[in-house]
């Protein structure tokens, strides 16, 4: 065999066999991948057990609450005798609103089962102002009365859904996503249910937040936020932002 040809065949090999090394080592990754990726599907984020009962006697920090022994779990865990049918007052309320909330901090049973729920109550022109909720997704039907409810995108649209809800009728507010519900009636009262995909769902009052925070937020960064005078937001700050939640 010519020289040359000899050196040919051995580079041809020579290649041939970095092929199949790195074919090798693609499918060694793979199956690394893959069997990391199944352990992360495999992970149950769900409860391992029927129920986790809050022991709020506890003073271990978790993300959650630490679970009772099921043992001494007894069927007051998970009830409460909240009254929902009653009416609340929204007299005191500078929103006129009041928002009865039943999460896990009232019912303890709740704890690793992902739900709440809340009844709100509505004077005559009595909103929800803007808010959000961290840790939830919202579903509200109206009991009573007629709302105005909507809610708005993220960043770049901020686009706003909206819809004027009667007795009956059924909205969901994303989570996270700033949302408020209005009784544009000025002669009755209005009543709805909202459940919450969060056994804490928490709620960020937008008003409140921003110029009710403690300790408050520069009027100089509010003023170029806001694109108002400085007198402006000092004057929003010194009002009293109190909570419609209870």
């Amino acid at each position: 065999m010519p020289k040359e040809a000899a050196n040919t065949a051995s580079i041809l090999k020579y290649r041939a066999r970095q092929t199949m090394a790195s074919s090798s080592c693609f499918l060694l990754f793979t199956a690394i991948l893959a069997l990391f990726s199944w352990q992360a599907i495999a992970s149950d984020p769900n409860p391992l057990q029927d129920f986790c009962v809050a022991d709020n006697s506890s003073r271990v920090l978790v993300n959650g609450f630490v679970s009772k022994d099921p043992k001494v779990v007894t069927a007051e865990d998970f009830f409460l005798a909240a009254k929902l049918d009653m009416p609340r007052d929204t007299k005191m309320s500078k929103v006129g609103s009041n928002v009865t909330l039943i999460n896990v901090m009232k019912i303890p049973g709740l704890n690793m089962l992902g739900i709440s729920l809340a009844r709100i109550d509505y004077a005559p022109l009595g909103e929800n102002p803007p808010h959000t909720h961290p840790r939830a997704t919202e579903i509200l039907t109206v009991l009573e009365g007629t709302l105005h409810v909507g809610f708005v995108t993220s960043n770049t649209d901020n686009k706003l859904f909206s819809k004027e809800l009667n007795k009956g009728d059924v909205f969901v507010f994303p989570q996270g996503l700033i949302h408020f519900q209005f009784n544009s009636n000025p002669y009755k009262p209005a009543v709805a249910i909202a459940a919450l995909s969060s056994q804490n769902p928490g709620a960020i009052t937008i008003a409140n937040a921003v110029f009710g925070s403690k300790p408050m937020i520069s009027d100089d960064i509010l003023a170029k936020a806001f694109q108002v005078e400085k007198k402006t937001v000092d004057w929003l700050q010194a009002q009293f932002w109190a909570d419609n939640h209870n």
